[in-house]
């Protein structure tokens, strides 16, 4: 584990808005914006070294590699799935400097948390702003496999629930944190 001394506190706001009766859309917009902030706190705080750490062997997982994922997870299916824009990479294949399929887990050792997180909360907004005008029943805009932005948001709960537990176990190996 590494050392515990002095944590910096997340910045991000974890919402607090009581969900259980909310109808379906603020549900899972609620549920979805939760999840957003749980996992950008777990990577704030940390130093550019730090979240380069891949900290739990086998795994080559790091806070920076994740949110990098998350802004590529955010801009995916919002920009390309949903709303058909052409599909460009930010952090993966030609956008990364080795061509590396897997980039956007694999930053290169210029990568800083500071760029990934201004790429991801701009994707963050990008996305919401996508779906604030489509109905819950609305389709995919592209491919074959027809999904609507209901299933899109469940999906992406189901994401984001995935990369905190991963997040969690490497924040505390990386610093002892363990809230979120």
């Amino acid at each position: 584990m590494g050392s515990v001394g002095a944590m910096a506190e997340p910045t991000t706001p974890r919402p607090d808005a009581d969900l259980s009766t909310a109808a379906e859309r603020p549900m899972l917009e609620g549920f979805l914006q939760y999840y957003r902030a749980v996992f950008a706190r777990k990577a704030e705080g940390v130093t550019d070294e730090e979240a380069r750490r891949t900290p739990c062997p086998p795994s080559d997982l790091s806070l920076l590699g994740l949110v990098r994922h998350m802004a590529e997870v955010e801009r995916i299916w919002a920009k390309w799935l949903f709303h058909g824009d052409d599909n460009v990479p930010l952090f993966y294949g030609d956008a990364h400097p080795d061509g590396d399929g897997d980039g956007d887990f694999h930053a290169p050792v210029d990568a800083t948390l500071a760029e990934a997180f201004e790429a991801y909360w701009r994707e963050v907004r990008d996305a919401d702003a996508i779906y604030a005008v489509a109905p819950l029943d609305q389709l995919q805009a592209v491919g074959d496999e027809r999904n609507s932005l209901r299933w899109i948001y469940v999906h992406l709960v189901e994401e984001y629930a995935r990369h905190c537990g991963h997040a969690d176990l490497i924040r505390q190996a990386i610093d002892g944190q363990v809230d979120d």
